[in-house]
């Protein structure tokens, strides 16, 4: 019976982004000068907090895959299984693709140490940007620099987007992944929308 009850609940969720779907597939610019944007709903999201060097700290990272990130921008593991965002010194986000059961080993790792293990999937929705301008589109309303010789695939920071804070997460040479908090994820893809229309006509000489 509970399967069933979750299994009827999985099929009334709606992402922070459902409403959006169409409209986000028909602002895709295609060709040299191309930009998509797309939401990755329903991702696992797990807080941790661990003192490095702490017991829990070196727990946590056997939990993940072997260790946690050690310093501003870093992320370790990987896009197509679990990562882990750096947040602070002692203060980190693992993400993970939808229905991966990461709480319960966290939770379970951490045992009694002092630390702190949060669901958190619920708080932000990720937000893909990618092509060719996608960096071009970002840096409109991001004062970060996101050059590739400072802001590398595989580094991930917590800045704005104009007025909306979020943690900005370069995966590749052309695609970005946006975390906004969810009530922010609305105007966070609507931001972006209207950025890219820009690229929707060729460039003026």
């Amino acid at each position: 019976m509970a399967k069933q009850v979750l299994a009827e609940n999985s099929t009334l969720r709606s992402s922070p982004l459902a409403h959006l779907g169409t409209k986000m597939e028909q602002g895709a610019v295609r060709g040299d000068r191309g930009v998509a944007v797309r939401e990755i709903a329903f991702t696992t999201q797990i807080g941790l907090r661990a003192e490095p060097g702490s017991a829990a700290h070196g727990a946590l990272a056997s939990a993940v895959g072997g260790a946690l990130p050690a310093g501003v921008g870093e992320v370790a593991g990987s896009v197509e299984g679990t990562s882990v965002l750096w947040l602070g010194p002692d203060e980190f986000l693992a993400v993970a693709p939808e229905g991966t059961e990461l709480y319960p080993d966290l939770v379970a790792a951490l045992g009694d140490e002092p630390g702190q293990v949060i669901d958190l999937s619920a708080n932000r929705t990720v937000i893909e940007l990618s092509g060719p301008m996608a960096r071009d589109v970002l840096e409109k309303g991001c004062a970060a620099d996101l050059h590739p010789r400072n802001f590398t695939p595989g580094t991930a920071i917590n800045t704005v987007l104009g007025p909306v804070p979020l943690l900005l997460w370069r995966t590749g040479e052309a695609t970005f992944r946006l975390l906004p908090r969810a009530s922010f994820a609305d105007y966070t893809a609507r931001w972006l929308l209207d950025a890219m229309t820009e690229y929707l006509s060729p460039e003026v000489d």
